[in-house]
């Protein structure tokens, strides 16, 4: 009975002594674990904040990108299927007009200068297409003097020969009433043609008027002021 008591009681001191071991360990797993939950919650706010921040970058580039790879975003005025720029070159042009002048390296039309027209779209609003051939013509806005260009969206093949890209007013073949008729495609024409920039895909047209009085007010011009631009036929 002694010597079982005697058990006990040891096994008793054996804990006691134990228990402030163990409270101690305790505690500094606490303090560790605390530590780390800190740190993995600071890591994990840092890394959504870099996130946040990667996204919010990569979509302002890919905005930016979108809106000054083509035309003028905004600020123009529909006429039928051309559309006039009249602020483009302005003091105080929006800063997507500038964007987008300073990435293509052009200098714009001053409002005292002249007024550019671009044109993506025929007279029946669909898409002007390098496939199609289209007969652009009729009025032209009084001016001085005018261009006409046709040029397609993304870089220019450097192994594709140098074509005809544009008219003037000084050169162009008109009718008997002053009237003209440019045919735009792949296949030559007779008379006044303009090839095709590439074999598909979208294209634009820039009709850009000099010394002209409707620069200063653009709201008098209507369809019958532009030329038409009517599609003839697409290759299959």
């Amino acid at each position: 009975m002694n010597a079982l008591t005697r058990i006990m009681t040891g096994a008793i001191i054996a804990r006691t002594r134990r228990a402030p071991a163990d409270a101690r360990l305790r505690e500094r797993g606490a303090r560790i674990g605390g530590v780390l939950g800190g740190i993995l919650r600071r890591t994990s706010q840092t890394g959504f904040v870099l996130y946040a921040l990667a996204l919010g970058a990569a979509l302002g580039l890919a905005s930016a990108d979108f809106a000054t790879s083509g035309g003028y975003p905004v600020g123009g005025t529909t006429i039928g299927a051309w559309t006039a720029w009249a602020k483009t070159g302005a003091v105080d042009a929006d800063p997507y007009s500038r964007a987008v002048n300073a990435r293509r390296g052009e200098i714009p039309l001053a409002l005292g200068e002249g007024l550019l027209l671009t044109a993506a779209r025929d007279d029946s609003g669909r898409r002007l297409d390098a496939s199609c051939t289209y007969s652009v013509g009729g009025a032209v806005p009084p001016a001085r003097a005018w261009t006409l260009t046709i040029g397609g969206r993304g870089a220019v093949d450097p192994a594709a020969k140098p074509v005809r890209e544009a008219f003037t007013s000084t050169e162009i073949l008109r009718e008997a009433d002053d009237r003209f008729v440019i045919t735009i495609g792949q296949e030559v024409q007779s008379g006044n043609w303009l090839p095709m920039p590439r074999p598909s895909g979208p294209v634009r047209l820039a009709l850009r008027l000099y010394d002209t009085p409707v620069a200063a007010s653009v709201g008098s011009l209507d369809r019958n002021t532009v030329p038409a631009i009517t599609r003839l036929g697409c290759k299959r």
